[in-house]
């Protein structure tokens, strides 16, 4: 996909990737980039600094009846989406201790929202035969996330759904991507402890979010299913499909060596 020219929806894009997604998105010529966000205010800032192509909204990506409503609202607006960045997310370490309603606010922002913009978006897509849903998930996504269970499965899930909608939609003319960045400087790593797997998703350096955008360019022009801003993640998914467990004995023993002298979360659990 050539960006010129183009419809695009941002969710997540007051700040951090979807922020930079959004301003690279009118630097490549995009005819309309709508910066949804659930802090409006930071949604309406980033739309005026890029410009007259961009339009906020105040988003929850997790009620349905609100995705739909901005995508109802943009088809009025347009006439047709050609790019939906299902973007947003936010971190929270601990195991199965935590508490259920993290896991459940995870499960609805990391997954749901993900299902709620395919489900709102697809018809007008399929009726066009053509139209392309780039959702973001993590490396650990693929690789699991050391400190952090809600995390690692809930991004689990958001690349196994796109894998889900790849395939599905292929003969329906729809293109699917899924982003899996290892660390990034946004707002999610800033407020990650190590505890939190924080130092793990940092191993391989941290990279800065337009950085991350310019990635995600290069491989919507290629039509690429898994964007790796992080290319050895690739050799790492290549690694744990090879040997199950023997990823997981190196994984373990990464563990160990983060949590030197400082409580892992299965501790939380006692003996």
């Amino acid at each position: 996909m050539e960006l010129r020219g183009k419809v695009t929806v941002v969710t997540g894009g007051g700040s951090g990737i979807g922020e930079a997604m959004a301003r690279r998105f009118a630097t490549e010529g995009a005819q309309r980039v709508v910066v949804a966000d659930l802090d409006g205010a930071r949604a309406e800032s980033v739309a005026k600094a890029i410009g007259p192509v961009a339009t906020a909204a105040a988003l929850d990506v997790s009620d349905e009846a609100a995705v739909k409503a901005l995508v109802d609202e943009t088809l009025a607006a347009e006439d047709h989406i050609d790019l939906f960045c299902s973007n947003a997310g936010f971190a929270a370490g601990g195991g199965v201790e935590t508490p259920d309603d993290v896991f459940d606010r995870m499960w609805k922002v990391h997954v749901m929202a993900h299902v709620y913009a395919a489900r709102a978006v697809l018809p007008s897509m399929i009726a066009r035969r053509e139209g392309y849903l780039l959702n973001t998930s993590s490396a650990a996504g693929l690789l699991n996330q050391i400190g952090s269970a809600p995390y690692g499965v809930t991004k689990a899930a958001a690349v196994s759904l796109a894998e889900f909608l790849a395939f599905t939609h292929r003969d329906q003319g729809i293109k699917v991507s899924v982003l899996c960045p290892q660390a990034v400087r946004t707002n999610i790593l800033a407020g990650r402890a190590p505890r939190e797997g924080g130092s793990a998703a940092s191993t391989d350096g941290v990279l800065e979010a337009d950085d991350v955008a310019s990635v995600v360019v290069e491989a919507l022009a290629d039509e690429r299913f898994l964007v790796l801003p992080h290319p050895e993640v690739a050799e790492y998914t290549r690694r744990k499909g090879d040997d199950r467990d023997r990823w997981l004995a190196g994984m373990a023993r990464f563990q160990a060596r983060l949590y030197d002298g400082v409580p892992s979360p299965a501790d939380a659990l006692g003996p």
